[in-house]
């Protein structure tokens, strides 16, 4: 590579590096006039909110997730990635905020998720929601990398694509507590953190699952949808075989029932191994297939 052309790889990260920066900037106001009724300063700094700490972490995640989905791929010059950054950008912006407030009314449909986040400080719910943010911008990155023919296409595929992952995510979340043998938001507005925690680690699989099934170049519907069908499937098998093999070989000779909702103080370290089993599991299915 000769010094011009170094020079122009430079001068081109530093543009998209500063659009970046743009979109996040946006990306924060959106958040903030989707939830008027929160003053993200008050709840982190004056209330020491944890959970809203979380959840807002979560958001900022799946944000730089979603934007980078944006930025990602090969060059068609300056100025036509920054047109195509943009317009990506914005959407997977949208897309992000309709996420949140979807899988909020859908998945944790029981009880109000803002007031087991703002008023009650519930740290479980406050990573559940940090989850479904973190997933839902894996879900928009699959839907917005890879070619397409024309930028309409591009948009109209991005939009159906993150609408499948959507409903992957509920039915994940449907399926979830059908496998387990307690009810996880009775659980969950009880304030057992080691519930969410589980919980959260099958939504992020399932939205890793989701992200490399829908990634990649467009050839046509019909072997998109096969791709991604075989990911949610492989997905939806994953929950209750890795849940067994947590029980058997990652915490041998404890039931993890047990450690989660039936003690005193639930174990969140197995929480967090249970988590680890579902997110380890989707990422060894996407390098083996």
């Amino acid at each position: 590579m000769t010094i011009s052309e170094f020079s122009n790889v430079i001068y081109n990260a530093i543009a998209y590096m500063a659009l970046a920066f743009v979109l996040f900037f946006i990306g924060k106001l959106v958040y903030q006039l989707v939830h008027k009724d929160i003053s993200i300063k008050e709840e982190l700094v004056k209330k020491d909110n944890l959970a809203f700490s979380m959840a807002h972490t979560g958001y900022l995640i799946g944000l730089l997730i979603a934007i980078g989905s944006a930025i990602i791929g090969p060059s068609e010059g300056l100025i036509n990635d920054i047109i195509d950054i943009s317009i990506y950008g914005a959407l997977a912006i949208v897309l992000l905020n309709i996420s949140v407030i979807i899988t909020d009314k859908v998945i944790l449909t029981k009880f109000s998720v803002r007031k087991e986040i703002i008023e009650d400080q519930n740290v479980g719910t406050g990573v559940i929601e940090a989850a479904v943010s973190i997933s839902s911008g894996l879900i928009i990155f699959g839907a917005i990398t890879g070619e397409s023919d024309s930028l309409s296409a591009g948009l109209i595929s991005a939009i159906a694509f993150w609408a499948i992952g959507q409903f992957a995510l509920i039915l994940v979340a449907k399926i979830y507590n059908i496998i387990t043998p307690y009810d996880i938001h009775e659980h969950i507005e009880k304030d057992n953190v080691a519930v969410g925690i589980g919980f959260a680690g099958a939504i992020v699989a399932m939205g890793n699952l989701i992200r490399f099934g829908i990634s990649g170049e467009f050839y046509g519907w019909a072997s998109k949808l096969s791709e991604a069908g075989l990911e949610i499937g492989a997905g939806l098998i994953l929950l209750p075989v890795l849940r067994y093999l947590t029980d058997k070989i990652l915490l041998p000779g404890e039931k993890l029932t047990d450690e989660i909702i039936n003690q005193e103080h639930p174990n969140c370290g197995a929480a967090i191994i249970e988590a680890f089993a579902y997110i380890g599991g989707s990422v060894l299915i996407t390098w083996c297939l």
